[in-house]
């Protein structure tokens, strides 16, 4: 079996931190089969989710990621600081300025501070983050995790949904509003990429996919997360041309995302929404898509011979992340899926 000794993962938020907790705490363990003990993980997270709020720059996928890795991340909620407290937002709330259905901590807003602060200084993003990783990741894992933005550019998701009151019957929202006030409760019946066509990789994006030895699709959401990532002029090329394998772990299990929107935006694309249907929505590499192998849970064994029939190699397995030990089992079966098995040319 060959060694694995660099791994890169595209990531979204909560699926896709999850998941890396369960990746690092297998690879410190030994339990991954063919990866080398030293090896280093490369986490490319998607920034579509971006928004500028109350003045602040807020990237909520790299945070959560940072926070999550680092040790800081609230874990009843999935997403910000541990021992928050919300002052801040009481009073912004006090002075009637919105949004207020957009929460920052204490704690949080001074990430959103000082990557703010940088970026007007004329950072881009990709510095600013790895700045804001010597607090979070590098002081446990040293050289050995790097977290990038897909891109330095600015890109924003914004939805539209239906309004009766709006000229054209309909009105266009962040993804943000969509998720957090309106808790995805309406169809999304367009999703529009503001300046993914125009984007670049951040520097390390492409050659971290290019030189990886192998690449990880998590659990994230397929459109809103990695669909985003991959939607970066140039990324997906490199996805579908490295000499890595490439392994995805579907989100949905049961005909229904564990977390978040995926259900919606999968019908909003016109996606199926099942193990079978995003990991065809992705394709297989031997013809035309990303993937070399395709993780679907146990509840849904019907969907490997499907998948097999489209080329795409699939197991079924526990995929619940109900802790380490379970989320490490299933990256060690993902990457057994796909490490005794050339890439596609």
């Amino acid at each position: 079996m060959t060694v694995m000794r660099n791994i890169t993962v595209l990531s979204g938020g909560v699926g896709g931190a999850r998941f890396l907790e369960g990746l690092l705490h297998g690879i410190a363990a030994g339990t991954l089969p063919g990866i080398d003990p030293d090896a280093e993980v490369t986490v490319v997270a998607n920034t579509a989710d971006d928004l500028w709020a109350h003045g602040l720059k807020v990237c909520p996928d790299l945070d959560t990621v940072m926070y999550t890795l680092g040790g800081g991340i609230d874990l009843e909620r999935g997403w910000g600081h541990a021992d928050e407290t919300w002052s801040v937002m009481e009073e912004l709330r006090a002075y009637g300025v919105e949004p207020t259905w957009f929460n920052l901590g204490d704690r949080d807003v001074a990430t959103h501070l000082v990557r703010t602060q940088m970026l007007d200084a004329g950072y881009p993003l990709s510095e600013v983050t790895h700045a804001l990783c010597r607090r979070w990741l590098y002081p446990r894992y040293g050289a050995g995790v790097r977290l990038l933005p897909m891109t330095d550019d600015r890109v924003e998701t914004h939805v539209a949904i239906a309004d009766p009151d709006a000229p054209s019957g309909r009105r266009v929202v962040h993804f943000q509003e969509y998720w957090v006030r309106l808790r995805a409760a309406v169809p999304a019946e367009l999703l529009v990429f503001v300046g993914l066509e125009d984007s670049t990789p951040a520097p390390g994006v492409v050659d971290a996919i290019t030189g990886a030895d192998l690449v990880i699709l998590p659990p994230s959401n397929p459109v809103v997360s990695v669909g985003t990532i991959l939607g970066v002029p140039g990324v997906r090329d490199a996805v579908s041309s490295t000499r890595a394998r490439v392994v995805g772990i579907s989100p949905i299990i049961g005909g229904h995302h564990v977390r978040g929107m995926a259900e919606q935006m999968l019908t909003s694309i016109g996606v199926e929404v099942s193990a079978a249907g995003v990991g065809l929505h992705y394709g297989a590499r031997s013809s035309g898509g990303v993937l070399d192998g395709w993780l679907v849970d146990a509840d849904d064994t019907e969907a490997v011979a499907r998948l097999a029939e489209a080329g795409l190699p699939a197991i079924a397995v526990p995929l619940w992340m109900s802790d380490r030990d379970a989320t490490a089992a299933m990256a060690a079966a993902a990457i057994g899926l796909v490490a005794d098995g050339e890439p596609a040319p």
